[in-house]
């Protein structure tokens, strides 16, 4: 007869005694437990001792957690938290160094744990870690010479229990001074500083920055561009990270007037406050040292720098949304003079007639004929083309600097159009309005970064105005790709979907550059997508006479049974997830497996994202399967209800599942792209017997039957297929025959 479901067998330790068998009656208060371990050992006042876990998290049990006890945990009775608070309280006021140093050691890793931190905060913790970083480092500048690595290291823990402490979200970032700013941004601003010194300098500014607006306002007049450009050219990769992460939360968190700054201004870049975000970021110095030193370092990019280049990128490219949500007004005399630049320009206008009556006349109509070969869709007034938003006034910008940096091409569509019929005619204006306002959503502008998102493009690192840049490539490409497609007035939007297909499938190859980008474009001409989209229909063909209907019914559960026992593999070789929290660079990582005989869920947490799988017997915690209840996604997960900021993001939702159990016990994920989430929730429903829903599964279904049906088909009627592979045959005895395209 199986133990009843809320007896847990656990081991207990004792420093300096046997460890303890014993059964956990989880109906019993803990502190009846813990008073019957104490017992067993003759300790007196079990008030002051407490259940941790003896792996190398050292959590402690509460009544809020001891579900998460499972059979076979290995415990550890040690004093309790509020104990251990009080003594660390005392001892990292010493006048020893030495005992100085190792309480701040413990504190920095007893901080993780939630209920040890509330102890320590509530004796005013916090305050004691600010005035040791504000006047500690007066106190030992004397000691510096003589114990420098002591003085770094207890630096270093201080401030990596002040982190810790703060993630628990208990104290508001609100409370700081003035003064314990200034002091972790001169950290930052020494040119020579302890690595670990700077990580936590840089994590705490971000944390300042992202949660409270105060002291975004206070950070930003302490750091300067220049004080932050020489941890970016150095080849420390966190810490590039780590100093782009606090150039996009000062960028996130800055008031939408500071970040719209003249780009053409000659403020010093060095000096500039990073407030100023649309100059600094359009500054050649700051791009181009980001592109040499993290881009193209000769390493490759983790994707916590992948995420973070990510940010830059969409909020660089968020600088647009006000052009892009701003109509044009027809009386703006200004505004109306970039439409007759752009006609200056193209057609060279000679000396304007005198303002006589008759003249007037003559030069509206001269304007009304050329703004119809400009391609505008009201002739008479071009400015009522750009009062629909988006794309605004973005469209005409980028129209402006198409027409004065590659006037050439400017000058040849427009002319080359203007020389066509009618009818086929590609209008340059509305071409324009449209390809900006399709940009803007490929590039999603206007919305703000995904938690999870990683999908950077180093092209858009390598110009100053790589936006503008992009859109003059693709206008070109829309010119050719209209007189490969002999389009008329009536195909405008079939060319619009052939020009977003190409721009689409050139970006998935991730160029390196504009040119390489420009380049990728050139292979894939109208034909060559028409050759493209027949090779996808013809391997998405679908059947439908009635034998091959019937053929496709009698294999399908074959193949279903062999996209689940994939799935079910997968799951075995295991995943590593992310611990989202409101500090996203400081995740924690977790694994979780399937066992092989697909009896039992193994995970179990970890220091950093294995290189490869993680045996079973490294990871703690077990779940079985005959436990789980349901499996639930989105909005009906439980971490997602829970929290706020992640509930709002849309990316975050879309991966999120969890695994209920028991009565009101659950496992959260949050997966690491959306194709590990197919596979897990696939996986999970083989194991409960359900069906696999998935996006994945059935790609992979209609993959996976349309070669099937074909394989049946092939005319193989006296063919002998054989069982091995042909051998792969000899190299050749010279390479001659080899002609060198280069």
């Amino acid at each position: 007869m199986p133990p009843p479901s809320d007896i847990v067998k656990v081991a207990i330790e004792w420093p300096g005694a046997y460890p303890k068998l014993m059964e956990i009656d989880q109906k019993k208060p803990l502190s009846a437990i813990i008073k019957e371990v104490c017992d067993g050992w003759s300790l007196a006042n079990h008030e002051y001792f407490a259940l941790q876990h003896a792996d190398s998290s050292n959590f402690y049990i509460t009544e809020k957690n001891r579900n998460e006890i499972k059979n076979g945990t290995i415990l550890r009775l040690t004093t309790s938290p509020a104990q251990n608070a009080q003594q660390l309280h005392e001892r990292i006021q010493s006048s020893s160094m030495d005992a100085k140093l190792e309480a701040l050691k413990d504190l920095a890793s007893l901080s993780r744990d939630v209920t040890f931190a509330q102890e320590f905060i509530n004796l005013d913790g916090i305050s004691l870690l600010t005035q040791m970083v504000e006047s500690g480092t007066e106190r030992y500048q004397k000691l510096q010479k003589i114990m420098k690595p002591c003085f770094g290291d207890m630096l270093s823990f201080t401030l990596t229990a002040f982190v810790e402490l703060m993630d628990h979200g208990i104290v508001s970032w609100d409370t700081f001074s003035v003064a314990f700013i200034k002091k972790i941004a001169s950290f930052v601003n020494k040119s020579a500083i302890d690595i670990s010194i700077l990580q936590r300098s840089l994590a705490i500014l971000e944390s300042m920055v992202l949660n409270s607006h105060d002291l975004y306002q206070k950070v930003a007049q302490e750091i300067t561009i220049g004080q932050l450009i020489p941890h970016l050219q150095g080849t420390d990769q966190e810490i590039q990270t780590y100093t782009i992460a606090v150039i996009n939360a000062l960028f996130l968190k800055a008031p939408d007037e500071r970040r719209q700054v003249d780009v053409e201004s000659n403020v010093d870049i060095l000096d500039c406050p990073l407030t100023e975000m649309a100059n600094i970021l359009a500054q050649k110095q700051l791009r181009y040292i980001i592109l040499t030193h993290v881009i193209r370092a000769q390493r490759a990019i983790n994707n916590e720098m992948a995420h973070q280049l990510y940010v830059l990128q969409v909020l660089t490219f968020n600088l647009l949304e006000d052009r892009m949500m701003t109509k044009m007004d027809p009386q703006d005399q200004a505004q109306r003079d970039i439409i007759f630049e752009l006609r200056r320009i193209a057609f060279d206008a000679e000396s304007e007639p005198n303002n006589s009556s008759g003249s007037m006349e003559k030069r509206k109509s001269m304007y009304t004929r050329d703004y119809k070969k400009l391609g505008f869709i009201n002739h008479v007034n071009p400015a009522m083309d750009f009062t629909q938003t988006p794309p605004g006034m973005l469209a005409l910008d980028n129209m402006l600097y198409f027409a004065k940096h590659h006037q050439d091409a400017y000058i040849r569509i427009v002319l080359e159009n203007s020389s066509r019929e009618d009818k086929h005619e590609c209008p340059f204006g509305r071409s324009s309005i449209e390809l900006t306002k399709m940009l803007c959503e490929i590039l999603k502008v206007g919305e703000l970064p995904s938690e999870t998102c990683n999908d950077f493009h180093p092209m858009f690192f390598t110009h100053d105005r790589s936006f503008e840049e992009f859109f003059c490539i693709c206008i070109q490409l829309l010119n050719k790709t209209w007189k490969e497609m002999r389009a008329t007035s009536e195909d405008f939007n079939k060319v619009m979907q052939v020009v977003k297909e190409q721009v689409m499938r050139a970006l998935t190859t991730k160029p390196s550059s504009l040119d390489q980008f420009k380049s990728k474009l050139q292979n894939l001409s109208y034909t060559e997508i028409l050759k493209i989209r027949q090779s996808e229909r013809m391997n998405q063909e679908d059947f439908q006479s009635r034998p091959i209907l019937e053929l496709k019914e009698k294999i399908q559960p074959e193949i279903l049974e062999l996209i689940k026992q994939q799935r079910l593999n997968r799951l075995v070789e295991g995943t590593c997830f992310r611990k989202l929290n409101a500090r996203r660079r400081q995740d924690k990582f977790w694994y979780c497996r399937l066992s092989p005989n697909h009896k039992v869920l193994h995970y179990g947490d970890l220091e950093e994202s294995p290189q490869g799988e993680v045996p079973h017997d490294s990871l703690q915690d077990k779940l079985p399967v005959a436990d789980i209840k349901a499996v639930v996604t989105g909005k009906d997960c439980p971490h997602m209800k829970e929290k706020g900021a992640l509930k709002q993001n849309k990316e975050v939702l879309e991966l999120a599942f969890s695994i209920l159990y028991d009565s009101n016990c659950q496992l959260n994920f949050i997966a690491p792209d959306k194709h590990e989430y197919c596979i897990w929730t696939d996986g999970l429903n083989a194991l409960l017997g359900k069906d696999m829903m998935s996006d994945l599964t059935r790609n992979d279904l209609d993959t996976l039957l349309s070669m099937e049906i074909k394989l049946r088909l092939l005319d193989l009627e006296n063919i002998q297929i054989p069982d091995a592979p042909p051998p792969i045959p000899k190299e050749p005895s010279n390479y001659d025959f080899v002609y060198d395209c280069n």
